[in-house]
C-alpha cells in the first residue's frame, strides 16, 4: 500500500484550522506533516498554540498536541516535507494570494478555504459533487506559474452551500432569478458565544462581503473552462441578504427561484434526492451518501437537528413550496466548517488526489 499524503495545515490555530486538524487526525488517506500558523504561534507546540482558544468539547487529537508550529511564512519550512497545502489564514487578501501562490511555485498544490483567490480566472473554485470538470484549469495555471506540480485551488464561501447544490440540481430548468437569504453561525465568524457574548440572544444584520460572496461565486461554479481560464455563467440574476444570527455552527437559507421550463414538486423532490455527483461514484472517503436529502416536514430542516447530516457533509432541504412573486421557494441547511469550510476542502483534495492532480512527492 501506498504511503499517505502528507500534509500542512497553514492557519492551523484558527477554528478552521483546528477543523482541519480535527478531520486529518483519523484520515484514511491523509496525514499531518505540518502545522503553521502566525509567528506569534511560532515555535509553540500546537497545544500551547491554541491553549485557551481550543473550539470544540473533544480534546485536541493526541497526534498533534506536541508538534511543534512553524510559521506561516517561511515557506521551505511549510512546504518542504509534504505533499500538498491545506491553508485557512487571517491575512489581508493581498497577501494571502502571495503567500499560496509562493507555497504553489514550491511545486506544493494549495487546497485554499480562503476567499483571496475566489476571483482568479485560472483557479478553480470547486464544489465536488458540482463542478469537478473545473480542475482542468489547473493545466493553465501551472503554465502561468511555471510549474510541473504546483497550483491553487479553492473551496467557495460557506453561505452558498446550503441552496447552490439544490438550484444545480435543477439547472436543466433554466433558473433566470434568484433571491436568497442566509442565516449563518457565528462559526463562520471564527468565533465561540464564550468568545463572542454580545451574539447572545441577538441578530447582526450585516456581515461584510458576504452578499457580494453570495451573488457573484456561484456564477463561477456554473461557469465553463474557455480559453484557458473559468467564464461565469450569465444566469440566473442572484440577490442576497446575510446576517449573523445566535447559533454555533449551520448556516441556513431560504431561497425563491423562478425558472424557464416547469416542473412539479414532485419532479424537483426527486431531482434533490436522487442527484449524486463524481465523489459519490468514486467513493471518496469524505463523500456523504447521500448528498442532499429532503424532509416533508414543515418544520424541517432545523440547525440544530439538521446540520449534522452525513457527518456534517450533506445538505438539508424543506418547506419546497410555490410562490406569489417566484415560481418556487424552499430552505436549505449545511454545516458551515464541515461541508462549508474545512470538510468541504478535504474532499476537493480527496477529488484531486484521485484525479491524479496532487502527486506524492
Amino acid at each position: 500500500m501506498e504511503r499517505k499524503w502528507r500534509v500542512a495545515v497553514v492557519g492551523a490555530t484558527g477554528m478552521v484550522g483546528q477543523r482541519f486538524v480535527t478531520l486529518l487526525a483519523d484520515h484514511p488517506w491523509f496525514e499531518i506533516g505540518v502545522l503553521a500558523a502566525s509567528a506569534r504561534s511560532a515555535g509553540k507546540t500546537y497545544e500551547e498554540a491554541v491553549a485557551g482558544r481550543w473550539a470544540f468539547d473533544w480534546p485536541i487529537p493526541q497526534g498533534v498536541r506536541a508538534m511543534t508550529v512553524v510559521d506561516a511564512s517561511d515557506v521551505s519550512a511549510v512546504t518542504g516535507s509534504v505533499d500538498f497545502v491545506f491553508c485557512a489564514v487571517d491575512m489581508e487578501k493581498s497577501a494571502i494570494r502571495a503567500l499560496e501562490d509562493a507555497y504553489a511555485k514550491t511545486e506544493t498544490p494549495v487546497v485554499s478555504n480562503n476567499s483571496a483567490h475566489r476571483g482568479t480566472p485560472d483557479v478553480p473554485m470547486i464544489v465536488p459533487e458540482l463542478n469537478p470538470e473545473h480542475a482542468e484549469v489547473i493545466e493553465y495555471q501551472r503554465r502561468r506559474l511555471g510549474t510541473r506540480t504546483g497550483f491553487v485551488t479553492v473551496k467557495p464561501n460557506c453561505s452558498i452551500q446550503s441552496y447552490v447544490p439544490a438550484l444545480t440540481a435543477l439547472l436543466d430548468l433554466r433558473p433566470t432569478r434568484v433571491v436568497v437569504s442566509t442565516y449563518q453561525a457565528i462559526s463562520g465568524a471564527g468565533k465561540t458565544f464564550k468568545r463572542w457574548p454580545e451574539m447572545i440572544d441577538n441578530v447582526i444584520p450585516y456581515i461584510g462581503g458576504e452578499e457580494e460572496k453570495s451573488e457573484q461565486e456561484p456564477l463561477k461554479i456554473w461557469g465553463r473552462v474557455e480559453g484557458g481560464v473559468i467564464v461565469p455563467a450569465k444566469a440566473p440574476v442572484i440577490s442576497a441578504h446575510c446576517v449573523r444570527v445566535a447559533v454555533a455552527d449551520g448556516h441556513l437559507a431560504t431561497c425563491w427561484a423562478s425558472f424557464e421550463q416547469p416542473a412539479s414538486k414532485e419532479e424537483i423532490v426527486a431531482r434533490w434526492r436522487g442527484f449524486e455527483g463524481l465523489p459519490q461514484r468514486l467513493k471518496l472517503p469524505s463523500a456523504p451518501h447521500p448528498f442532499l436529502q429532503y424532509f416533508e416536514e414543515n418544520d424541517r430542516p432545523q440547525t440544530r437537528l439538521d446540520r449534522d447530516f452525513e457527518h456534517g457533509m450533506g445538505v438539508s432541504l424543506g418547506r419546497l413550496r410555490g410562490d406569489t412573486l417566484f415560481d418556487w421557494r424552499f430552505v436549505g441547511l449545511s454545516h458551515n466548517t464541515l461541508r462549508g469550510a474545512a470538510g468541504g476542502a478535504v474532499l476537493i483534495a480527496e477529488l484531486l488526489c484521485a484525479q491524479g492532480y496532487i502527486p506524492r512527492k
